[in-house]
């Protein structure tokens, strides 16, 4: 009996359907990945034995170091899924890995769209992390750095305004406050000075009793959220070539994976036919 041009027998035996472009590249895709995986674990044992982040939890409501090790594990199994999935060709690692991804590729879309819908909801909880950072600002030096940071880049000074530090203990206003930065602002809202060698910490002494215009020749007095509103405003495209950067691996991977097990399955059946037409003498 002839074989139809096309059909599983119309291919020898040392044929396959799986492409190893297509099998070694999801291969190094999720090993590159899965690298990446250890060392966020790694960094977040580390920042978790080495320090405590009781600050960071009062203002953020979520341990960075914990959250580094739960993105790290997660990360790590998904892609060792795929990672021995596509070296050994197994259809159900695969499909594990393609139905992850897609649900983290879809989760992130719809975060990224209530973000957007909800943008008043958004920028109150902004407002409120910003706010805690404020209070706990002088109980941790890592997020004492990162405000000083995000002052002086943003040039701007607490959340609203440059009165929002009195909701700090040691910048307080109030008369019974017996702190020496007593309604003062950190050093970081001052407004730079050419040429100075040696920054001035004290700068910012006593500029909360200040009126507006009298502080703003010393200090920045719009508050970092406008500021940071401002930012994505007019870094829109930036921030979607972030988005896109970070989807385009997610698609990619899916799109391998997909690809690798449409083959597999070609594959299975070529063999199946082989086996059941081996011993016809007409095959």
């Amino acid at each position: 009996m002839a074989r139809r041009p096309g059909s599983p027998g119309a291919y020898g035996e040392e044929f396959s359907f799986v492409s190893p472009l297509v099998k070694y590249l999801l291969f190094f895709f999720n090993m590159l990945f899965w690298v990446i995986s250890m060392v966020l674990v790694a960094v977040g044992v580390y920042a978790r034995l080495m320090k405590h982040a009781e600050a960071a939890l009062a203002c953020l409501a979520v341990d960075p170091a914990i959250l580094l090790i739960v993105v790290g594990v997660l990360m790590f199994l998904l892609t060792f899924c795929g990672y021995i999935g596509s070296l050994r060709e197994n259809i159900c690692l695969l499909q594990t890995f393609s139905l992850c991804l897609t649900a983290v590729f879809l989760l992130q879309l719809a975060a990224g769209i209530l973000g957007f819908v909800f943008s008043d909801k958004a920028r109150g909880k902004v407002s409120e992390i910003i706010n805690n950072a404020i209070v706990h600002y002088r109980d941790d030096l890592d997020l004492q750095n990162l405000i000083d940071f995000g002052q002086k880049q943003f040039s701007c000074c607490g959340g609203i305004s440059y009165k929002d530090w009195s909701q700090n203990m040691y910048f307080n206003c109030s008369e019974d406050n017996p702190s020496r930065e007593r309604c003062s602002v950190p050093y970081s809202c001052c407004l730079p000075i050419p040429d100075q060698a040696v920054i001035n910490t004290m700068c910012g002494q006593g500029m909360q009793a200040l009126d507006y215009l009298e502080a703003s020749k010393v200090i920045y007095t719009n508050g970092c959220i406008d500021k940071l509103v401002n930012w994505i405003h007019s870094n829109l495209f930036l921030l979607g070539g972030v988005a896109l950067g970070l989807a385009i691996p997610q698609l990619v991977g899916i799109l391998l994976s997909q690809i690798l097990v449409n083959q597999i399955k070609d594959q299975i059946k070529l063999q199946l036919y082989n086996q059941q037409h081996r011993a016809d003498p007409w095959y």
